[in-house]
């Protein structure tokens, strides 16, 4: 009878590396998605800036991966939620740093993530993975240097405008 690590390790390597290969292999218009979501106008402080917005559960998943154009600082991911919760961020498959903010149902900002590196081993979920100590309803996600570049800090407020 064979251990069971004799089964099990071959299967897990040929699993990562059909899913490497996978992605690998991904069709350029599938992994270059920086249009396809809806626009929307959001005041942080004195600065208006234009978000990208992920609402459905498709899009809040999908958000910032592969994406390879780097976001202006006058743009940003904003990722919506129905409720408040303590929502967290997969850095997997992103592309470049980020801020990462989280923004309560008042649109004051409860958490702050600055110069968040991708996940470099998709094996390490927790080590890439981001979760605030409070309840949000928004998270905005920019290019590394976002925060700075906006005065962004704990108890900033967001205002939509329009979403």
């Amino acid at each position: 009878m064979a251990r069971k690590s004799a089964v099990l390790i071959p299967t897990f390597a040929a699993a990562v590396l059909i899913g490497g290969l996978g992605i690998a292999f991904m069709p350029q218009d599938i992994k270059d998605r920086s249009g396809d979501f809806s626009k929307g106008t959001v005041r942080i402080g004195d600065d208006v800036l234009t978000v990208e917005i992920a609402e459905t559960t498709a899009e809040r998943q999908r958000w910032m991966t592969f994406r390879q154009d780097v976001l202006p600082y006058d743009t940003a991911m904003l990722i919506k939620y129905d409720t408040p919760d303590l929502y967290e961020i997969w850095m997997l498959n992103v592309e470049y740093n980020l801020d990462l903010v989280w923004f309560d149902q008042d649109g004051n900002a409860v958490y702050i993530k600055e110069n968040v590196e991708p996940c470099g081993n998709i094996l390490d979920q927790v080590g890439c993975t981001y979760k605030p100590t409070s309840k949000a309803l928004y998270i905005v996600a920019g290019t590394a240097g976002f925060a700075d570049a906006h005065g962004i800090d704990i108890g900033s407020k967001m205002t939509i405008i329009s979403v």
